[in-house]
């Protein structure tokens, strides 16, 4: 696939965005060091803080490398390190990356290749990393450029103590129409709703499960000319589903709830499934949480293709214009190892080891008795979900699961959930919401048609 003239647009767009956001981040600095010998750029998301909270202690006390972070809110995270990296500014060493930034950024050359030190650091054991995550991570040049710090696919939970007084099953593999009709047939038990689902406008809200549902029942946003697809058949069937499922028995106000809105509602017991990410596991089996010891974990629900579901990595990425890599490999190979994961698990509790990206996690016991009610569905998910570069029914000019790995999606993927989040509230059809879709998807790959 030729990502150049969209590689290209990338790097205008993020330049002509300006200065870079004032500062605002975590800084994590022995007392009196003026300067750390490493910037790392992450999302807030409680296995970074986790990671903060143990660098000194044990990166720095061992290395002697000292880390400043900058921890910011996704869509904060995410702008600041597209201007960071278009203009190669060397400002931060490290950034948490995911699988939509990676090949995009390496096409450009923004990000440090990392075979060489993978090739040189034998207890790395990069062997012990989930396959599909190095292929995800990987640029269409064949060389990494990223290391998994944790990583999630997607699973269906369900109130096993509601399908019991409903005298209801779940299948092992379940398709979209079974949970169709299991949720007409378990909503309103003990007033929960039939099943929760994302809603809320956003390429990584809505949009991410519903690429899911599109990529099994057939669809696809572009042929391999790069027509836009949105108006087939597959496509339009797909989308009409998950809005009806939701209007018809989905949680009020599905519109406006992203993922922690339905995970407070699955939670407090207000669902009686939901299809989301296996990271949420955690939570839903917490001690605060009702549900606790009453949930059942099955893969993602699929319709034409065997499996579904999606894949998904924050991974740590060397700024090309950095000028400490060997540095920021340490950390690298720090953060994202079997011995951090076992330190964590050590000192803040299994359940809070990041998960996903390394096999060598699944067969430890003391992880499979903290996290008992879903690990094996958690690691069927890592290593048996859709194939990031095969997801759906037939050829596709473009990789990803959940997303479309171009510049361009996370404008389009963004005002497309908008059309969608605008049929799930009522205010237009589905027929409307894909009309306005195609015009906006058409126009986006124009230039890979001109190519």
């Amino acid at each position: 696939m030729r990502r150049s003239r969209l590689a290209q647009a990338a790097v205008a767009v993020a330049a002509a965005a300006g200065l870079a956001l004032a500062g605002c981040g975590d800084t994590d600095l022995p007392n009196g060091e003026e300067q750390a010998d490493l910037s790392v750029l992450a999302t807030d998301v409680p296995q970074i803080q986790t990671l903060k909270k143990l660098t000194k202690k044990h990166f720095t006390a061992e290395t002697g490398i000292t880390v400043d972070y900058t921890v910011l809110p996704e869509n904060e995270a995410r702008e600041q390190m597209n201007r960071e990296f278009a203009t190669q500014a060397g400002r931060h060493d490290v950034a948490s990356v995911s699988a939509y930034e990676v090949p995009i950024y390496s096409d450009n050359g923004w990000l440090a290749p990392l075979d060489a030190y993978v090739k040189a650091d034998e207890d790395f054991d990069q062997d012990d990393v989930f396959p599909n995550l190095v292929t995800s991570l990987t640029g269409e040049d064949g060389k990494l450029y990223a290391e998994p710090f944790y990583a999630e696919g997607s699973f269906l939970m369900y109130r096993k103590d509601l399908f019991r007084k409903d005298g209801l099953t779940m299948p092992p593999n379940p398709t979209w129409q079974q949970v169709a009709d299991l949720a007409a047939r378990v909503d309103g038990t003990d007033g929960a709703s039939g099943i929760c689902l994302r809603g809320l406008p956003g390429w990584g809200q809505n949009l991410a499960p519903v690429n899911t549902v599109v990529n099994t029942f057939g669809g696809a946003w572009y042929d391999m000319d790069w027509n836009a697809r949105l108006t087939s058949p597959e496509f339009k069937k797909a989308v009409e589903f998950y809005v009806d499922l939701l209007r018809n028995h989905g949680q009020p106000g599905a519109a406006r709830m992203g993922v922690l809105e339905i995970l407070d509602r699955f939670v407090q017991g207000k669902c009686a499934m939901m299809y989301d990410a296996t990271s949420l596991a955690s939570s839903i089996e917490a001690d605060s949480s009702s549900v606790k010891g009453k949930v059942g974990y099955v893969p993602a629900p699929h319709d034409r293709t065997g499996k579904a579901g999606w894949l998904w990595t924050w991974a740590w990425g060397i700024q090309q214009a950095s000028e400490n890599k060997d540095a920021a490999w340490e950390f690298i190979s720090w953060a994202s190892s079997r011995e951090f994961q076992e330190l964590v698990g050590r000192e803040v509790g299994w359940t809070s080891a990041p998960a996903g990206n390394r096999k060598s996690l699944y067969e430890k016991p003391e992880y499979q008795q903290a996290a008992g009610a879903w690990y094996r569905q958690e690691y069927t998910a890592a290593t048996d979900s859709a194939d990031p570069e095969n997801p759906g029914v037939g050829p596709r000019p473009y990789d990803g699961i959940g997303f479309l790995s171009i510049p361009e999606f996370a404008v389009l993927g963004t005002a497309v959930s908008e059309q969608i989040a605008a049929a799930i509230a009522g205010r237009q059809s589905v027929d409307a919401a894909l009309d306005k879709s195609q015009d906006l998807a058409q126009a986006a790959a124009a230039k890979y048609r001109d190519e």
